[in-house]
C-alpha cells in the first residue's frame, strides 16, 4: 500500500473512531479508482448519516474495527479481468453487513462470487431508461422507466447463484441484482450522479432500509462533537488560526473560540494576493463585529518578491505555501509560543491534492496530483506546528450548515470560495504588482455587476483571470496592445464537478464594456464555456 493510500486510511479510521462517538453508524465507501467515489460519499451524508471514503484495500478486519452499518463498492476504471484488477478482501462477503456494488464493484461482486462478467456487444454511457423488474427492497419507490447514467463497457452475464433479477435496461440484462437473504446488491449504473433522476431514492433505500440507518449525522452533532475532540487534544495549549476571511477559516474561527476561547490567536497575514479591499473588510468585522481578536501582518512585498520570475503553477503554490508557514512561525515568536497550527482544509482539498488511482499494470493505487493547496500540499518536512483541522472530513455545503449553526453571519457563509493563493493563480505566468492591480480591478467589476444582477448566490464562483498575453485592439482611434481578461463563472453543488453559468447576455456586455473602458490595460474580455472535468475551476 502506498503512501497515498495508507494516508487515507489511517486519517479515516481516525475520523471515524471519533465520528462513532456522536452516531455510532456508518456507511463506508471502498474506492476502486473511481472519479465519483467521493460523489458518493456526498450523497450518503445528504440523507444525514455519515461515510468515510477508504482504499478497496481495507481488510475485513479493518472494517470489522470500523464497525459500518453497510459497504459501498464503487466503481473504477479497470476491467476485473484485467492483470492485477483491484479486488477486495473476500472475508469481507463474510461479515454479514450489507454491501451494494457500483458499475466495477458490482463486477467484482459478481466475479468473486461466481458469476460471470464479459465484455458486452455495446457499451453504455450516458443516460439509460431503467425498467424495474422486482420493485421492493431496494428499488422501492423508484419509478419504472426512470433516467440512470450508465458508464461501462463490460456486463454481467451471469448472476451468482442466490442473486435475483431487480432490473434491466435496453442493452443491459443485468442493470440490477441482488441476494436478498445476504443483503447484497449490484448496479451497473451510477446512483450517485444527478443525471440518474431515481439515484438519491435508491441510495436512501439502501442506507435506511437496508443498512437501517438513522438520520442522525447532523450539523449539531457535529458541532458538539469536534468542541469536545478540539478540548480534549488542544487542552490548555494555544492554536494559531491561518484566518483568511473565507467561510473555511471564518467557520473554522467560530468553532474554535468556541471551544477554547482566548486560547485561540487568529493570524491574517495580507499577503498581497487578496481581491480589493478584503483585506480590511476582513479585520474590521472581525474585530469589531465578531470581538475575536486579530493579528494583522503585512507581508505582501515579501510575497510578491518571492514569486519574481516563478510562471509554474505548482511552484507558484510551493512558494506561497513555504512563505505562509515560514511567516507564521516567525509571527508566532513575537506573540508568544504556540503548539498548535489550525487550518480550514476541506475534503475536497485533500482529494484534489492527491487524487488516487489504480495502476492497471501493477495493480497498485498511485498518486495523480491534480493540484496542491498550500494548506494541504505545501507543508514543510521541518513544520514546528501539530495541526488542528477539524473541518478535514467536510463538504463545501456542510462548513456552511455549520458555519450557520455555531451564528456566522450569511456575508460569509455565502461567499463564493476563494483559493488559498489568491489571485497569485488567476494570473498566468509571472505574478507582478502591476498584473495585480490590473486583476484586482477587473475583478471587482465582476463581482459587482453579478451581485447587483441578482446572480450571486446561483453562482459557486465568479472571478477574472489574467492571461500572459498582450493583443491587438483600438480605442479612441488608437492601436493599443493591452491583456486579456478571461471570465469564469460556473455553478456546481460541491466543487467536484462544474458546469459553466449560462450569463444572460446583456450582463456579460455590462461586465465587458466596464472593464474595458475601467481597466487601464485591458482590452479584450472573454467567456470560459469549459466545464469541469474536463477543466478545473481554477485555471492554474
Amino acid at each position: 500500500m502506498n503512501t497515498v493510500v495508507t494516508l487515507l486510511t489511517e486519517e479515516a479510521s481516525q475520523a471515524s473512531q471519533s465520528v462513532k462517538l456522536v452516531n455510532r453508524q456508518m456507511i463506508v465507501i471502498l474506492d476502486f479508482g473511481s472519479q465519483y467515489s467521493e460523489l458518493i460519499a456526498r450523497r450518503i451524508r445528504e440523507t444525514q448519516v455519515y461515510s468515510e471514503v477508504l482504499s478497496y484495500r481495507t481488510t475485513a478486519k479493518q472494517l470489522r474495527q470500523l464497525n459500518p452499518k453497510g459497504i459501498i463498492f464503487s466503481g473504477g476504471p479497470s476491467s476485473v479481468y484485467d492483470e492485477n484488477a483491484p479486488q477486495c478482501d473476500p472475508e469481507i462477503w463474510e461479515m454479514g453487513i450489507p454491501i451494494m456494488g457500483v458499475c466495477y464493484g458490482m463486477q467484482v461482486m459478481v466475479q468473486q462470487l461466481g458469476g460471470e462478467v464479459s465484455r458486452a456487444s455495446r457499451g453504455e454511457y450516458g443516460k439509460a431508461s431503467l425498467y424495474i423488474d422486482d420493485p421492493t427492497d431496494l428499488l422501492t419507490n423508484v419509478e419504472d422507466g426512470t433516467t440512470m447514467w450508465m458508464s461501462h463497457g463490460d456486463s454481467v452475464t451471469q448472476m451468482p447463484a442466490g442473486f435475483e433479477l431487480l432490473a434491466h435496461t435496453e442493452n443491459t440484462p443485468c442493470a440490477a441484482i441482488a441476494s436478498h437473504d445476504k443483503k447484497l446488491y449490484g448496479v451497473q449504473f451510477h446512483p450517485e450522479v444527478v443525471h440518474s433522476l431515481g439515484g438519491f431514492a435508491l441510495i436512501r433505500n439502501f442506507v435506511y432500509h437496508i443498512c437501517d440507518c438513522e438520520p442522525i449525522w447532523t450539523t449539531e452533532a457535529f458541532v458538539e462533537e469536534s468542541i469536545r475532540e478540539i478540548r480534549a487534544r488542544v487542552g490548555s495549549k494555544r492554536v494559531l488560526l491561518a484566518l483568511s476571511g473565507g467561510v473555511d477559516s471564518s467557520t473554522l474561527a467560530f468553532l474554535l473560540h468556541k471551544a477554547i476561547g482566548d486560547q485561540l490567536t487568529c493570524m491574517f497575514i495580507d499577503q498581497g494576493f487578496m481581491r480589493k479591499l478584503e483585506p480590511e473588510r476582513l479585520v474590521k468585522l472581525f474585530k469589531e463585529e465578531f470581538h475575536i481578536p486579530v493579528e494583522y501582518v503585512n507581508a505582501r512585498d515579501r510575497f510578491i518578491n518571492s514569486l519574481t520570475g516563478v510562471t509554474d503553477p505548482e511552484e507558484k503554490r510551493r512558494i506561497i505555501g513555504h512563505q505562509f508557514i515560514r511567516v507564521f512561525e516567525e509571527e508566532s515568536r513575537r506573540l508568544g509560543p504556540f503548539d498548535y497550527l489550525a487550518q480550514g482544509t476541506l475534503y475536497p482539498d485533500v482529494i484534489e491534492s492527491a487524487d488516487t488511482n489504480v495502476d492497471l499494470q501493477t495493480g497498485e493505487r498511485v498518486a495523480v496530483k491534480i493540484k496542491s493547496h498550500h494548506n494541504v500540499g505545501g507543508l514543510p518536512k521541518d513544520l514546528r506546528f501539530k495541526l488542528v483541522e477539524p473541518l478535514r472530513k467536510l463538504f463545501k455545503d456542510e462548513v456552511r450548515k455549520v458555519g450557520r449553526n455555531i451564528g456566522l453571519p450569511e456575508e460569509i457563509v455565502n461567499r463564493h470560495p476563494f483559493p488559498g493563493p489568491g489571485l497569485a493563480i488567476r494570473i498566468l505566468g509571472e505574478v507582478t504588482a502591476e498584473k495585480l492591480n490590473i486583476l484586482r480591478d477587473a475583478d471587482l467589476i465582476v463581482r459587482q455587476e453579478i451581485n447587483q444582477n441578482g446572480l450571486y448566490h446561483d453562482c459557486w464562483q465568479a472571478f477574472a483571470v489574467l492571461l500572459p498575453v498582450k493583443s491587438v485592439g483600438v480605442m479612441g482611434d488608437q492601436r493599443t496592445y493591452a491583456y486579456p481578461i478571461v471570465l469564469r463563472i460556473v455553478t456546481s453543488e460541491d466543487g467536484m464537478t462544474a458546469d459553466w453559468a449560462r450569463v444572460p447576455y446583456d450582463v456579460l456586455e455590462v461586465i465587458s464594456n466596464r472593464i474595458v473602458n475601467e481597466v487601464k490595460g485591458v482590452n479584450r474580455v472573454v467567456y470560459d464555456i469549459t466545464s469541469k472535468p474536463p477543466g478545473t475551476i481554477e485555471w492554474e
